[in-house]
């Protein structure tokens, strides 16, 4: 009697364990991964970013980026490439506009709205989409500058705030050429300027203005980054490459 008790407490232990290894193997399977979107609208030019800027952002971002879907959208794309059904599915959306930035839907920048201020989207804004709607359009103000100017200056990217989670690892750095964004920059009081610059104009003058950015918008996470003309290969600098990554983890929302 004994025996058979225990052979079958013995039996039962072992379709226990055998079941609950195979829910752990289905959960595990079943855990979605998290996903950054990297949209570009399509207008760099072929000789510097052969199939554009997100493509490029997106290759740095899936060398280093681990247990990440890294996508891409495109202005081009249908929905935009930045539709409602896929802004749902985007823990951060990585943006870079330059020349269309009016023929982005509003519905689609609502959506985006509202993913970072209800849902906790992190959004970052590379360069030129300073003007881009989704971003006037978190931060209630124009975005502008005071001036640009395409001189070719150098540019010193200053690590202002070294234990910021978007300097992490990161060192003062150069950009041999760059267009000038001259401030003030018309955005709201950031909450933190991670990383400062200064330009080198052709004539040897000095200029600053700051290149990284960051607010909370609600629920979510918004970065500003500047650096990043479109003719010139930014984006394919170490140092550019590893600050997105770090901005990337910043401006995900925390795991439920």
């Amino acid at each position: 009697m004994n025996e058979g008790i225990s052979r079958r407490k013995v039996l039962a232990l072992g379709a226990l364990t055998a079941g609950g290894l195979l829910l752990g193997r289905k959960v595990l399977a079943a855990a979605p991964k998290r996903r950054v979107l990297v949209w570009s609208e399509g207008t760099a030019p072929k000789n510097v970013y052969p199939n554009d800027i997100n493509t490029v952002v997106a290759e740095g971002l899936k060398t280093s980026l681990k247990g990440w879907d890294v996508v891409l959208g495109n202005l081009s794309d249908p929905d935009q490439g930045c539709s409602p059904e896929s802004m749902k599915n985007t823990d951060v959306l990585i943006w870079w506009g330059h020349q269309r930035h009016g023929n982005v839907k509003d519905e689609n920048v609502a959506e985006i709205v509202r993913r970072i201020k209800e849902d906790g989207m992190g959004f970052i804004a590379l360069h030129s989409s300073h003007y881009s709607k989704p971003l006037k359009a978190v931060l209630g103000t124009n975005c502008g500058f005071k001036a640009y100017v395409a001189d070719g200056s150098a540019l010193k990217v200053i690590v202002k705030e070294p234990s910021h989670p978007i300097c992490k690892g990161v060192r003062t750095f150069e950009q041999p050429h760059t267009e000038r964004y001259t401030e003030p920059f018309e955005v709201p009081e950031p909450e933190a300027v991670p990383l400062d610059g200064e330009y080198t104009l052709p004539d040897g003058t000095k200029e600053k203005s700051r290149q990284g950015l960051c607010w909370t918008v609600g629920k979510g996470k918004v970065f500003y980054f500047q650096p990043g003309h479109e003719t010139y290969p930014v984006y394919q600098d170490p140092n550019v490459r590893l600050v997105l990554h770090n901005a990337v983890l910043w401006a995900a929302p925390k795991k439920k």
